[in-house]
């Protein structure tokens, strides 16, 4: 046990969140990602959300303040009239990490290229549409 880490992060996210670095980016994914699929390194916490996880996460990882943007999301396909109020959740938890950021909506495929990209996935069990999210790492100042 160590002093400090949040319950939630499990020894294995804990490496990958260690061995990142400036600039590599980490996708918390919804339960209908195609995880597997896209990045060779996943890890499941399949019995979370994305906010609870994001919230842990906030607290160990600084958001990239030298790029343009720091926060994906996947932005609603067209004709879809889905309205994702996990984003209102997510703009709350940015808010109170105290980081600065910019977000970008992606498209789905243009997303799904940028979590090929990724340093890894964090696959979850949140079960709300359009809830997948990519945090670019910065650095400690």
């Amino acid at each position: 046990m160590l002093k400090k880490i949040p319950k939630i992060i499990s020894p294995e996210l804990l490496k990958i969140l260690s061995e990142m670095g400036h600039g590599d980016e980490l996708v918390i994914a919804d339960g209908n990602f195609p995880s597997a699929a896209l990045n060779d390194r996943v890890v499941r916490y399949d019995g979370n959300n994305v906010p609870e996880l994001m919230t842990a996460i906030l607290e160990l990882y600084p958001l990239d303040s030298y790029a343009e943007h720091q926060v994906f999301l996947m932005g609603i396909s067209e004709g879809d009239s889905y309205e994702p109020t996990i984003w209102n959740e997510y703009t709350e938890i940015l808010k109170k990490s105290g980081e600065p950021y910019s977000v970008k909506y992606l498209e789905r495929f243009e997303f799904y290229e940028q979590a090929k990209n990724a340093y890894a996935v964090v696959a979850t069990g949140e079960e709300a549409l359009y809830a997948n999210i990519i945090i670019k790492k910065g650095v400690i100042k």
